[in-house]
């Protein structure tokens, strides 16, 4: 753990922020680009959508317009050097066919970094939506139901919602700064800020790469390269207590993980983000932490966003007990679920 608690652009608190500092409108021009950009999209081939522009073949980043590459290169500052998050508004998803969005975002993505898969499936487009699944299952993913989630991070360095429909109730995306909240934590108990840096089991819920086991064990927080990186989701430290085999943590990880999420969920810390049609947000995964609110569904149009995992070209040096969940921690090329039979594929 720091000697002293680490402060930077992304140690923030919610109320202390002004919505000028982290939107980003997008002119008419830029989206007449992108949409044109987005018609080289090669949706039916997964494989080099997974590669990003500029590193293969004639994806050659030269014939990108330079508004977009730019606009790329202030995503990644905003989510490395910034605040940590970034939100992308204007896209006007009601005027675009499902297709042409879904080209549009994956573009995007792949200019600012490189899509990951999401699932075992191998879905480098993920749909954020109710289906109905069972949140008492240990193999759903909370983001399947119309349930509060916890705050937690996604297994890739950065993440992407574009929102193409509202809930009419709840729904709101909540951020919190690991850094803040770690500080806050070593003022108010500094010994059990500390068991954060200790290993705990996370379920990995179904989801498990050949030759590995069912968890794997990873601290909350890492202290590497004078960075402090958080890899967290409650629920699955709680569900993987159904393993007998799973080291059960002891009654002061328990409550310095409460303690965690009593720091995170206190409206002075984080900041609550309510999304609009065509609203696109980034949030670095290594530096905040994310949730949801639970929601209420329009029957006519229910909510629906299209998220996306990116590995960051110049992102953070990780510390190698994270290739136990990103498989590599090589810059540029880790993150993301893959079981031992994962296509890569792109569902509309």
């Amino acid at each position: 753990m720091p000697s002293e608690p680490p402060v930077g652009p992304s140690c923030w608190r919610g109320p202390d922020l002004d919505e000028s500092q982290w939107v980003r409108p997008l002119d008419d021009g830029v989206i007449a680009e992108v949409v044109a950009l987005a018609e080289r999209c090669d949706l039916a081939n997964p494989d080099a959508l997974a590669t990003p522009f500029g590193t293969a073949g004639d994806e050659d980043l030269s014939t990108v317009p330079e508004s977009l590459r730019s606009l790329a290169a202030a995503v990644r500052h905003d989510l490395l050097d910034g605040l940590g998050f970034t939100v992308l508004t204007g896209l006007p998803v009601a005027d675009l066919d499902r297709q042409t969005t879904a080209a549009v975002y994956l573009t995007l993505g792949r200019l600012i970094g490189g899509l990951r898969s999401q699932n075992a499936a191998g879905h480098l487009l993920g749909h954020v939506r109710n289906v109905g699944a069972d949140p008492a299952l240990p193999t759903t993913r909370i983001y399947q139901t119309d349930r509060r989630q916890t705050f937690h991070t996604d297994s890739c360095d950065a993440v992407g919602l574009l929102c193409l429909a509202p809930s009419i109730e709840g729904g709101e995306s909540l951020l919190a700064s690991v850094e803040a909240a770690y500080r806050a934590m070593a003022q108010q108990d500094p010994a059990l800020a500390a068991r954060l840096f200790d290993p705990v089991p996370t379920d990995r819920r179904g989801e498990v790469p050949a030759g590995e086991r069912p968890w794997f064990e990873i601290p909350v927080l890492n202290w590497f390269d004078g960075r402090l990186t958080a890899m967290y989701q409650r629920q699955y430290i709680d569900s993987a207590r159904r393993f007998d085999e799973a080291p059960c943590p002891d009654p002061e990880h328990v409550a310095a993980l409460d303690l965690f999420d009593t720091i995170v969920n206190d409206p002075t810390l984080h900041l609550s983000v309510r999304f609009e049609p065509g609203d696109m947000q980034f949030v670095n995964n290594h530096a905040l932490l994310h949730d949801r609110t639970g929601f209420v569904d329009d029957p006519e149009r229910p909510r629906h966003l299209l998220r996306l995992w990116l590995t960051l070209p110049n992102g953070r040096k990780l510390p190698e007990t994270f290739t136990q969940r990103y498989g590599s921690i090589t810059v540029g090329d880790r993150g993301g679920i893959f079981g031992p039979e994962t296509l890569l594929s792109v569902s509309i």
